[in-house]
């Protein structure tokens, strides 16, 4: 399976462009997509799942121009938009019932289907009872459940763990990393902790293009030595904030410590540290605002 971006851009009224000039190709395994918010990642993701067309550039799955047969994607598809609406009247039976009947999908093996994810997805306790009355979580886990129900070789989710508490989203990844196997999963966050945990690749993006796409180890390695370590006073911490990145601050008996970035010492007592992927990814984002 494979998956290429080619030169994709989009343009948005009063002449904004949402991606500009994105590239990059995409194997098996999970593709986590970082970037803040507003970054482009939305975009891209509905771009990918046919919802909107580019302004320029092409994407490919297996060889097809998707803009051109996009059939051919959405038969093995699926997604979950970051604004996912539910049918509030009905229980999530009846609701991923009615999402496999739009997919072709019915009879046994659907209901069988439908069974086994609301078990995985632990909410078979509840599966009888009306959406409305399901928590954000929850209403998030039927989210998820209704993007698995084809079993998609192409699966894009977009801040899937909103809403979720921290077992639940612990529980999420351990599901992507068990589906993670003969399928390309699209992954996008602002979160790093929920990538770092699962991807196989990362692709930063910021002001709709890409920043860098590779490894997670190779991306922490490009960030050595520019991660430091240092204890201030407190009463310095606004200034330090004001002319550097500071990845982390915890106070302490002696003041603060802090975890910046930063090209070269800040100071005579600052250390160097070995880079997490949050750094490399602080890192990269602020580079392309340098430039």
């Amino acid at each position: 399976m494979e998956l290429i971006i080619d030169n994709v851009s989009k343009l948005y009224k009063g002449k904004i462009w949402g991606l500009k000039g994105f590239s990059i190709k995409i194997d098996t395994g999970i593709l986590g997509l970082l970037g803040p918010n507003g970054a482009g990642k939305s975009t891209l993701m509905r771009i990918l799942a046919t919802i909107t067309k580019p302004t320029e550039g092409k994407v490919t799955w297996n060889g097809f121009d998707i803009i051109k047969y996009p059939n051919k994607v959405r038969a093995v598809l699926g997604y979950l938009p970051q604004d996912f609406g539910i049918y509030p009247n009905l229980n999530a039976i009846e609701f991923l019932e009615y999402i496999a009947a739009i997919k072709g999908l019915g009879g046994k093996e659907a209901r069988k289907r439908i069974d086994d994810l609301l078990q995985v997805l632990n909410l078979t306790d509840i599966k009888k009872q009306p959406l409305s009355s399901y928590s954000g979580g929850m209403k998030q886990r039927i989210g998820i459940a209704q993007a698995l129900l084809n079993d998609p070789k192409l699966l894009i989710i977009d801040e899937p763990t909103a809403g979720l508490d921290p077992e639940e989203r612990i529980h999420f990844r351990n599901i992507l990393s068990d589906l993670s196997g003969e399928r390309i999963i699209i992954l996008s966050s602002h979160i790093v902790s929920d990538i770092k945990a699962s991807a196989t690749s990362i692709a930063i993006i910021n002001k709709g293009q890409l920043v860098i796409y590779s490894s997670p180890e190779k991306l922490i390695i490009q960030a050595a030595e520019k991660v430091w370590e240092l204890n201030i006073p407190s009463k310095d911490l606004s200034k330090i904030r004001n002319n550097y990145l500071i990845s982390s601050s915890v106070q302490n008996k002696n003041g603060v410590q802090i975890r910046l970035i930063s090209d070269k010492s800040p100071s005579a007592d600052a250390r160097s540290v070995p880079p997490n992927l949050e750094d490399s990814y602080l890192y990269f984002i602020s580079t392309q605002r340098e430039q």
